[in-house]
Order: C-alpha cells, then structure tokens, then sequence
C-alpha cells in the first residue's frame, strides 16, 4: 500500500507540478532534456532517513520516509514535522523606497505592517491574476523579507527585476538580495514552539503568528517566522545552510523522537485539510485573490489607493463581484483530483476541482475548486464526476480542520 501511494503521489508532483508550500505552491513540469535536479544541503540526510526523493520544481525533494504519508499526516497534527523546504526563494529587499517599490507589485499595505511582522500576499499582472503568493515581512522600515514559491522563482525574480531596473532609473533607493546561502527548515505542529524553545533563549511564547525574528538558534543566526502551510502552530527557520544539518538533527533530537522528518507528500495532505492554496492549481496567472478567496490580503489603504498592477481590474472585483469562487466540498465515492467537472442538482456543470484527495484527519474525501457565484453557499449539493462516475458531495466551509496558529490574547 505505501509503495503504490508514493508510486501515485511520485507521478502527481513529477507530472502535475505544484510547489507544495506553507501558504500555496507551484511548479513546472520537468522536460526530458531538464539540467540535473538541484539537491538541497540535507539531501544525504533525506536518503540516509529512507526517504523516497522525487523531481519537483528542479530539485529531488523528499516525498516521504519509512512511513506513509497518512501517518505523517497525523502525526504532525498530533505531535509534529520537520519540512525542508531549502528549495523555495528567499528575498530581501533594502532601502528607504523599498517598500514603496515593493508595493507597486503586491496587494499588501506592507508599510502598515508592525516592524516583526508578516502577511501573506500576492504578485499581480495587468490583468489583475497572479503571479505568485508570497509571505512578505516587514523586519524594519527600509527593511523587507519575502519568500516566494521554488516554482515561481525564475519568473519572480525576472518581474522583480525587470520593475526593479526601471524604479531604480528613477533616483530611487532600493536593492536587493537573494538568499541562495540559507537552507530553510518548517518546524510545524503541537510540539513545535516547546521544541524549538530548547535551541533559543527568547521566550517563544511571546512570539505570536505572523512574528518575526532574527534570533540565535543553536548558534547560528537564524530569521524565523511564526508561520507555516499546515494549519499547526509552527516555525519556517531560515538558517545560514552551513548550519542547517547541525539544526535539523538537534530540532528532532530534542523532541525526542516526537517530530518527524516529513515529506512533500504529507505536506500536500495538511495544506489542503488547511483550506490553503497551491499555487499553479488553485490559484495562477488568471485567477485574481478576490476569486480565490483571499481578498483579506488587499489592505484598506490599498483598496482606497490601489497603485498595483492590475489595481483597476481587481478593485472592481471588489465593488461588483465576481462570476466564480473558490469552495470547499466534500464528496463519497473516490477522491476528487484536479479537473474533474463539478455538478450542481440540476446536472449543469457549474465549475472544476482544482485540488482534492483523502483526508487523514476526517477519514473522508475533501476537496476545492471553483463553482459560478451562486452555487457556492455552504449546504450546496453538488457531485464530482470522477473517471466519468458522478459521485455526491456537498459544498462546505474551509478549513476542513480548525487552525491552531499561536494568535496573540
């Protein structure tokens, strides 16, 4: 059984892509004539821990270990995981304009963020879709850190430039610096602040989500975030990668065998039980945030002001509606995937799934998509044709499991 799940899973991140990440994800699929997968600075570490590696985003990333995905699942919500996710791209920009640079490419009122804090937002086009979701924190003014999908990151980097260049041709005040030196490592679950409490000397209780800092952990200077892609309380540490070995064997040893080693497999489990978006299924270049539910990323000011790209389109999403909507649904028969056709009671098609599968935790079938405006209220019947069976399911609220962020009293 767990090899004929991996053997599934192993085809759909080879072939479908997708950046499994904290907030949402994406990847391209590998050409035959691809350059060698890159191997992050733990990829001995992953074999010697049994993990079955596959291509994904241009690395050979751990699907799972000696345990199957389901477990994985599970145990991170019961006690804890331990992700590398060393293949996604962090970002610092630096300068008295770069917020305001940074502004002019994602919905967030980042300048209205709390110096140590962070949000999730999103890259824009012109046509009001996006680009990439990203986690943007405002460590200081003049000071921001970003992290964005390993899928995206060529096309990210190229957009940041590209407007980059020309803001700078202005006179204005702005650089910036890709962390290719630093590994990253997401410690989530139950266990995860008592854990990492061990290696720090700050109390991490006073830590809220959405924090951050820039602390000492396990002696080497660390940024962390109180974040994740889980739905658990959790960390994502970025960690100079000489170091990050030396953390990893120390973050699971002091759990003592509770948090485990886990791999892209479960980590696609937790995020969709989390009602979060993967980037390049449930949200891409012609999906806006107000389609996809995350219009809460578009800050009051920016709503009055706009000055992104795609402002007009997306502002007008705002004050007139949209036709379609992102939905949760949970459905009998076999596990809704990526396009399978959604019915309402009538038998009309009235949208596609974009993401589905088994959950772990409610031992049922969950799934998201899209349904046109109006067939998207919870309580809604629908079915899910899936290989040309139609199969029962009902339109529900997301997260399909309650969050457990360590929000502030």
């Amino acid at each position: 059984m767990r090899k004929l799940v991996a053997e599934k899973l192993g085809r759909l991140v080879s072939n479908a892509g997708g950046q499994i990440r904290r907030g949402f994800a994406s990847a391209a699929p590998l050409a035959s004539e691809s350059p060698p997968l890159k191997k992050t600075v733990l990829y001995d570490f992953h074999v010697e821990n049994g993990a079955k590696m596959v291509p994904f985003a241009g690395w050979s990333m751990p699907l799972l270990y000696k345990d199957t995905i389901l477990n994985s699942t599970l145990n991170c919500r019961q006690n804890g995981s331990l992700f590398d996710v060393s293949h996604m791209c962090g970002l610092t920009l630096k300068g008295k304009d770069a917020i305001p640079f940074l502004e002019t490419l994602v919905v967030g009122d980042i300048a209205g963020l709390s110096d140590g804090s962070c949000s999730l937002s999103a890259f824009t086009n012109e046509k009001g879709g996006t680009i990439d979701d990203t986690v943007i924190t405002k460590v200081k003014d003049g000071h921001v850190y970003l992290v964005v999908n390993a899928g995206c990151r060529d096309k990210d980097l190229a957009h940041i430039g590209k407007h980059l260049e020309a803001y700078k041709s202005k006179g204005k005040d702005v650089s910036s610096h890709v962390h290719d030196e630093r590994s990253l490592l997401a410690l989530q679950g139950p266990l995860a602040a008592s854990t990492l409490q061990h290696l720090v000397k700050e109390d991490l209780s006073k830590v809220y989500f959405g924090n951050f800092r820039i602390l000492s952990v396990n002696g080497a200077e660390c940024f962390i975030t109180r974040t994740g892609y889980t739905g658990e309380d959790g960390f994502e540490i970025s960690v100079p990668s000489e170091h990050a070995l030396e953390l990893a064997k120390a973050l699971l040893e002091k759990s003592e065998g509770k948090i485990l080693l886990t791999g892209l497999g479960a980590r696609d489990s937790l995020r969709l039980e989390a009602g979060l978006c993967l980037y390049g299924h449930d949200m891409d270049d012609n999906t806006s945030v107000v389609e996809a539910g995350v219009a809460w990323t578009i800050g009051k000011r920016r709503r009055a002001e706009g000055g992104f790209l795609g402002a007009d389109v997306i502002l007008k999403q705002l004050k007139e509606g949209v036709s379609r909507k992102r939905v949760g649904m949970i459905s009998e028969g076999a596990p809704a995937r990526a396009h399978c056709p959604i019915y309402n009671a009538s038998d009309e098609v009235i949208g596609e799934v974009t993401s589905g599968g088994f959950s772990p935790c409610l031992k049922k079938n969950i799934a998201m998509g899209y349904v046109s405006t109006g067939n998207h209220k919870e309580g809604t019947p629908i079915s899910v044709a899936v290989r040309d069976k139609k199969n029962a399911g009902v339109i529900t609220k997301m997260p399909f499991v309650p969050a457990k962020y360590h929000k502030k009293p």
